[in-house]
């Protein structure tokens, strides 16, 4: 809605408001007319500066996504979300159980423990930006290169693009993928701490 529809349709709905203090049990049928032309016409600028579709669920994050009638918040998105979340507080993780089935027989205590009890190592890929005088994350670490890569195009093409991007690998330690632009420090202060 642009300021001159909202401007006017503020201005039917204090009309409205006018009308709604002066009416009594006597009131003529002709000053009803009036208040109910009034009525369609506020109604009329109201369609007319509405452009998007109404919130198919009362998700927040996703107003107008897939819709799950079993949802608390009728969003299917979150709802997945919070089922994988339990699925892994159970121990099954997203893809069922984590360790192998213990094998028959007594296991045989070992001092440095059974592969099968070791964490799984986790590889994540960091986007970050250069914001003139560090590197700083930019977005959630991504498990997948080829999405973290496209995540960084569409920052670099965005409206408020920082000055350089990188990509670092996180595996156990950190690597630097690639860099994208040029990270030159700059001072905050204007005259240089002179």
């Amino acid at each position: 809605m642009n300021h001159a529809q909202l401007t006017a349709l503020g201005r039917a709905l204090r009309l409205l408001g006018e009308h709604g203090e002066v009416l009594t049990a006597d009131t003529p049928d002709d000053r009803l007319r009036e208040v109910g032309a009034d009525l369609r016409r506020a109604l009329d600028l109201w369609e007319e500066g509405v452009t998007t579709a109404a919130p198919a669920t009362r998700c927040a994050e996703h107003p107008n996504g897939p819709v799950d009638e079993s949802a608390p918040d009728l969003c299917l998105l979150c709802e997945t979300r919070r089922r994988a979340a339990r699925r892994s507080e159970l121990g099954g993780g997203p893809y069922g159980r984590s360790r192998p089935a213990a094998e028959s027989g007594e296991r045989v205590p070992s001092r440095y423990g059974v592969r099968a009890d070791r964490p799984q190592p986790q590889q994540r890929w960091l986007p970050e930006l250069w914001n003139g005088r560090e590197w700083q994350l930019c977005g959630t670490p991504r498990h997948d290169r080829q999405e973290a890569e496209a995540y960084l195009a569409a920052q670099r093409r965005g409206p408020r693009a920082a000055p350089a991007y990188r990509l670092v690998h996180e595996f156990t330690d950190y690597e630097v993928l690639r860099v994208w632009g040029v990270p030159v420090r700059t001072d905050i202060e204007p005259m240089g701490n002179a």
